[in-house]
């Protein structure tokens, strides 16, 4: 992403109004179907969502709470696949038209600041950050490993982490940032993929 312009220019997203307002899952998913047609695409947003629906059932958190984080893990990169040149901008804009809860659209907005420009300050901003290129990164992991998330421990993981030219499209320097950020430990967040993400296709 490094080669295009993807700030977003504000801080602000959606209306306060709209709070509490979530698409179904049924319109959801079938803005995921026809906006995105890359099969490794989608599943990294079923698993960043499952992640974020776990954690957030994790805290104690209500249904209707878990059901948010979930919507934002599942259409944080809806765009990327067709308008690479409008990531963030597409999906946000067609979120604020459907009048989705600004708590969700703030926090896609917020899942990569470097690139967008928006700092993550709640809760669910900061571990869709976190979740993001972890997720994907543990999944490519799993990959190459004969028994694929089975048996798979921290240390593992972060061998590879160390090692530049293994999934070396994945930011390093995000996964530790998104880590500070949540206040939690690399190794606690990885723990958690670990634990939680083979459930999300099933």
């Amino acid at each position: 992403m490094s080669n295009i312009d993807l700030n977003l220019g504000r801080s602000e997203f959606g209306n306060p109004e709209n709070a509490g307002n979530v698409l179904p899952e049924s319109e959801a998913f079938e803005l995921l179907n026809s906006w995105v047609k890359n099969e490794k695409l989608i599943v990294h947003m079923r698993q960043v969502a499952h992640l974020m629906k776990s954690y957030a059932k994790k805290k104690g958190y209500d249904e209707s709470t878990q059901y948010r984080w979930f919507l934002a893990g599942l259409l944080h990169d809806a765009d990327w696949d067709q308008w690479p040149d409008l990531h963030c901008k597409k999906i946000i804009e067609e979120l604020e038209s459907r009048q989705v809860d600004p708590e969700i659209i703030r926090a896609i907005a917020s899942h990569g600041p470097r690139y967008f420009g928006v700092e993550p300050k709640s809760e669910m901003d900061k571990m869709l950050y976190a979740f993001d290129e972890l997720s994907g990164f543990v999944h490519a992991y799993s990959l190459m490993r004969p028994t694929g998330y089975d048996g798979m421990e921290i240390k593992g993981v972060k061998k590879r982490l160390k090692d530049k030219t293994f999934a070396a499209q994945v930011s390093r320097e995000d996964i530790r940032d998104g880590s500070e950020r949540a206040g939690l430990s690399v190794e606690e967040l990885i723990q958690f993929v670990i634990d939680n993400q083979p459930d999300a296709l099933n």
